[in-house]
């Protein structure tokens, strides 16, 4: 396992020490002390355990949420990346990394400006007949303005912090760090895989840190949606956009939150939720490409009940193996074939082997069994999703990210759509899409493509075959065929053994210069002091500092 070694130039150990004093800020100094921060940053340990008033008002979760809005961009889009894995962590902490805020104060315009006109290669009364310098909203990545062009179309302008992203890859390296540290010192971390969360956090933000991801995104909506007349898009100006700046037609909507305002323009939210549904339901079931954070903010509202997603900066994408594996899902929870279900969850690869089938068959029997005959009026989808996870946490079941992510913008939608309309049923809505996926493998094309596939993979395996045999044979007639085994779990163990030695090695050496010099104090050999031969002296002082050295080492790492 690579040991982690703190980059020391100034900015990165500003931005270390920075960190630590957040966390230890909001209680989680004795955290940071197992995992042995204070040999690689030289804080003192006192520092690390002293207690603040902030951790007694707040709960342990309330403290991670406040301390990742702190921390800034990279750790607030951490908790959404953890907020769409509940079978890694506590449904509490779930539902508060929900509420993550990333509304920073707006840069100054001159800044925006000269960003602007450097993207675009132009002076901005050459783009645009109007600039609004206040932004109509303002994120840890970037800000929008509404802005006009010169033949008159309202636009507006999504600009990106200048500097964000070399912040964003120094923020990191520095997780990369502390996850390899937590996960040396912290073994019980190693159920949440602190490092796979940062490599998918990574992956996340470099998409939607580079604009053009947006803009492309936006384009294969508006291509999915061509002709559905109940949403509105807005157009890419890519001769405007970069990867820092973002030109897209101005939406002038009512937010879908503000139910009296919505009333006032006649506006009817009945119609407005089954429209949000058929969106919903369309990008799930049919493309395989949704919006990914559908919260009140990012939905507007036109004439007409027109919906106008905004933000397209975080979207799903299900392959077609995820789709007929969410089909299977839904089909066997409404048929109540608690087996049928068990049969996906093994058939993705996501039920470990020691899992007890018949207990997992039992309970989740008994979950369906208490949804099984309710209306739909009188089920949460929130309450019926937090149950469902419990039983995927309790048997570490691991479901692939884009499925949480799903789940997740599914829980959204039913509760804006609840919101519009309490009455509305999800189940009755949905079930058309539901029946259309499930047939969908069944199509003559797709049975065709199949065809195709297998008979691929059958040439393949014909043709390579025979070669790799021939290898393989000749590997072991010529003794060099090996297996590699590899060893999991034992870094820890190994580390301490090493400890041990070499602390047992101090001991012995210590206790030889202590027989020593008594020998040596018994001749009458060399210098002496007070009547002492000097060298009894010495290795006795020498054999004292290094005894106070170790049992030093021994108290501060707090195990006797």
């Amino acid at each position: 396992m690579r040991i982690p070694l703190i980059d020391r130039s100034y900015r990165s150990l500003k931005r270390y020490r920075e960190i630590v004093g957040v966390l230890v800020k909001y209680g989680f100094g004795e955290l940071l002390d197992r995992m042995n921060i204070t040999r690689y940053l030289r804080l003192g340990r006192r520092r690390l355990l002293r207690s603040v008033e902030i951790a007694e008002k707040y709960s342990f979760y309330q403290r991670i949420r406040m301390a990742l809005e702190e921390l800034g961009p990279t750790f607030v889009k951490m908790g959404q990346v953890m907020s769409t894995r509940p079978y890694l962590i506590p449904i509490d902490l779930m539902i508060e990394l929900t509420k993550l805020q990333d509304q920073v104060p707006p840069m100054d315009f001159q800044i925006a400006k000269e960003l602007v006109e450097s993207e675009l290669k132009s002076d901005l009364g050459e783009i645009f007949s109007e600039f609004d310098p206040q932004p109509l909203a303002s994120a840890s990545l970037s800000q929008v303005h509404r802005a006009v062009l010169l033949d008159g179309t309202e636009v507006a302008v999504k600009v990106q912090r200048p500097g964000i992203k070399r912040t964003i890859d120094a923020d990191m390296e520095i997780l990369r760090d502390l996850a390899s540290l937590t996960e040396r010192y912290i073994p019980e971390s190693k159920q949440y895989d602190p490092s796979g969360l940062v490599s998918e956090l990574a992956k996340s933000t470099r998409q939607e840190v580079n604009f053009i991801n947006e803009a492309r995104n936006l384009e294969i909506f508006k291509s999915n949606f061509a002709g559905h007349d109940y949403i509105f898009i807005p157009k890419v100006f890519w001769e405007y956009t970069t990867s820092y700046v973002l030109t897209m037609e101005f939406i002038r909507g009512v937010k879908i939150s503000e139910q009296e305002e919505l009333s006032k323009l006649g506006l009817d939210g009945k119609i407005i939720c089954r429209n949000l549904g058929k969106i919903m339901f369309k990008q799930v079931f049919e493309d395989g490409f949704f919006h990914a954070d559908p919260h009140p903010g990012n939905l507007f509202v036109l004439k007409g009940n027109v919906l106008a997603p905004v933000d397209y900066g975080m979207v799903g994408k299900l392959s077609d193996t995820a789709m007929e594996d969410v089909s299977a899902i839904l089909v066997a929870a409404v048929e109540w074939d608690v087996k049928g279900l068990i049969r996906v969850f093994q058939n993705a690869g996501v039920i470990h082997d020691e899992v007890d089938l018949r207990i997992l068959e039992q309970d989740l029997t008994e979950y369906l069994y208490r949804y099984h005959k309710v209306p739909l009026s009188q089920i949460q989808m929130r309450e019926l999703t937090d149950e469902f996870f419990e039983v995927m946490h309790r048997y570490d079941i691991k479901m692939q990210s884009q499925f949480m992510l799903l789940v997740k913008a599914m829980v959204t939608f039913e509760e804006v759509g609840r919101g519009l309309d309490p009455d509305y049923d999800v189940a009755t809505e949905a079930a058309p899409y539901v029946r259309k996926l499930a047939v969908r493998k069944y199509r003559p094309s797709a049975l065709l493509k199949d065809a195709r596939s297998i008979l691929g993979e059958l040439r393949d395996f014909a043709t390579l075959f025979p070669y790799e045999l021939r290898r393989i044979l000749m590997k072991l007639r010529g003794g060099e065929l090996r297996f590699d085994l590899e060893h999991r779990g034992l870094d820890r163990l190994i580390t301490e053994m090493d400890k041990s030695s070499n602390r047992l090695s101090m001991s012995m050496i210590i206790a030889a210069l202590i027989v020593g010099s008594s020998l040596i104090m018994r001749l009458d050999v060399g210098y002496e002091v007070f009547g002492f031969p000097l060298l009894g002296i010495i290795g006795f002082l020498f054999a004292g500092i290094l005894g106070a050295w170790l049992v030093i080492a021994i108290l501060r790492s707090g195990r006797f």
